[in-house]
């Protein structure tokens, strides 16, 4: 008989659908250090000769003082119990540090979500995202303990993609059209805070493709897979979560303690497709998709062994996340997504 159980693991709120790609990053800023210092696990595939077109030089971000950017995202997080559709803006200004480093400085604003409006606390307005895609930027996961729930995802996510595009910048293979780099990892990545997740793992490995070069628009499209690698290194303590549960090793495993002493297990495969266009000229981003699958089987247990637990329920969650650009004339113009950009700060 199944336990009883509160909603799955990765769906018991929507608050909960929002954060779940928090773990994700970690690996993507751990590559930059693996790429950086151990250029063996790196292996490049060239297009063809007479590709047509190619980049001048590598993708390479040229930055303005002053600056002004900021982006729409959108997102669809399909759970296992319920479906939660956001929308967020994201606005920032660049500006130079002490190092001579440019960062761009970004506020979260018009949150919306299944179309209500979800008004902000004084600690979520005057948060503060730090990223950049300047050469030798350390990015990394901010403090996000006073933000509410609802902005984790969109936090987490845009960090994501900005890892992605310098991790790809990083690539001096990248040229032409059909250009390939995979990057080897493999190693674990944890988000087990000890109390409530006391395990919480995920390993990949990274596939980076210049997909295309559009002359007219001068805007070259990334493709960047988050994949399973061939022998995942993280922990499976139980023998029933080793056959995977997809067409590759499992590559994803997390137990949460709940209520009266049971536990929640999970392990399941789970992958990260991300479509990016960035400028030629400026190197910034004009837009991005992230298309990001989860499968998962899950069971409840009563003992931390795993082996007193409920029948198997497997479900799936597929998150859907939009992110463009916007230009001075569209922040005035839309009403949804009118709001001010937030003036020059102290550099970061």
């Amino acid at each position: 008989m199944r336990l009883q159980s509160s909603t799955p693991l990765r769906a018991r709120t929507a608050a909960n659908a929002a954060m779940y790609t928090l773990h994700l990053v970690p690996a993507a800023l751990l590559l930059f250090c693996l790429a950086l210092l151990h250029p063996a696990a790196l292996t490049a595939q060239a297009a063809p000769l007479g590709a047509p077109p190619s980049l001048p030089s590598t993708l390479q971000r040229h930055y303005q003082n002053g600056e002004i950017i900021a982006y729409r995202m959108q997102g669809d997080n399909q759970g296992h119990l319920q479906t939660t559709r956001y929308q967020a803006l994201a606005n920032g200004v660049v500006n130079e540090n002490s190092s001579g480093t440019f960062v761009e400085e970004f506020a979260w604003s018009h949150v919306h979500v299944n179309g209500a409006t979800v008004p902000l606390t004084s600690a979520s307005r005057q948060f503060r995202e730090y990223l950049s895609l300047a050469p030798g930027f350390g990015l990394s996961i901010p403090d996000l303990s006073q933000v509410q729930p609802i902005l984790i995802g969109p936090i987490t996510d845009l960090l994501t993609i900005y890892a992605d595009v310098q991790l790809a910048m990083r690539q001096r293979t990248l040229q032409r059209p059909g250009d390939h780099t995979f990057i080897k990892y493999g190693r674990p990545n944890s988000w087990a805070d000890g109390r409530r997740v006391l395990l919480g793992q995920d390993a990949i490995d990274f596939d980076i493709t210049l997909q295309s070069i559009d002359p007219a628009r001068q805007v070259a499209t990334l493709i960047v897979r988050h994949v399973p690698p061939v022998q995942p290194q993280i922990q499976l303590p139980a023998d029933w979560m080793n056959p995977p549960i997809g067409d590759t090793p499992n590559n994803w495993v997390q137990i949460e303690k709940v209520s009266n002493g049971k536990f929640v297990a999970g392990v399941g495969r789970e992958t990260f497709e991300d479509t990016i266009e960035v400028s030629i000229p400026t190197g910034s981003i004009v837009s991005a998709t992230l298309d990001n699958p989860v499968q998962i089987l899950e069971r409840d247990c009563t003992d931390r062994t795993l082996t007193n637990c409920s029948a198997p329920m497997r479900y799936r969650i597929h998150r859907q996340v939009m992110l463009d650009a916007l230009h001075a004339r569209e922040e005035d113009s839309s009403p949804q997504a009118a709001t001010p950009v937030i003036r020059p700060a102290a550099a970061h």
